[in-house]
């Protein structure tokens, strides 16, 4: 088995795998407003929260299917890379469009968000491991 060093993660996999899971994300909140579950303006906090528990399995999956190599520390650079990409989008939407509003979270609910997407990618991203190395999602051996 494969140690968990950080010169065997790859940045590539990471943006990679939080692409796909803000993408899995996206379509779980599109599919839930299709079915009538989620209006536009009303997100409900449980529907909101498997979906982002849904996308960043599926990108951790991705990524540990890809990336061979330290499944749990991609896994916890993706759920980390969502501050960056907040940071960025922050920075561009100021510098752009200086009227733009944000809304703000509570610090304990965007906490609670950061660890679900850091459990839910590193779930993801050792499953994809365990099934790239044995071919299945059976831990046995």
């Amino acid at each position: 088995m494969r140690t968990e060093h950080l010169q065997n993660v790859h940045a590539g996999w990471v943006v990679a795998g939080w692409l796909v899971a803000a993408a899995v994300t996206s379509l779980v909140l599109i599919a839930l407003a299709g079915l009538g579950i989620v209006g536009a303006g009303d997100m409900a906090p449980g529907w909101s929260l498997l979906a982002v528990l849904a996308g960043f399995y599926v990108g951790g999956m991705f990524t540990g299917f890809r990336s061979i190599d330290a499944p749990i520390l991609h896994g916890i650079a993706i759920g980390i890379f969502s501050l960056v990409a907040w940071l960025v989008l922050n920075v561009i939407a100021t510098a752009f469009f200086p009227g733009a509003s944000w809304q703000t979270l509570s610090p304990t609910a965007s906490s609670a968000i950061l660890l679900l997407q850091l459990a839910a990618a590193v779930g993801g991203a050792w499953t994809g491991h365990v099934i790239a190395l044995r071919g299945g999602p059976d831990v046995t051996d």
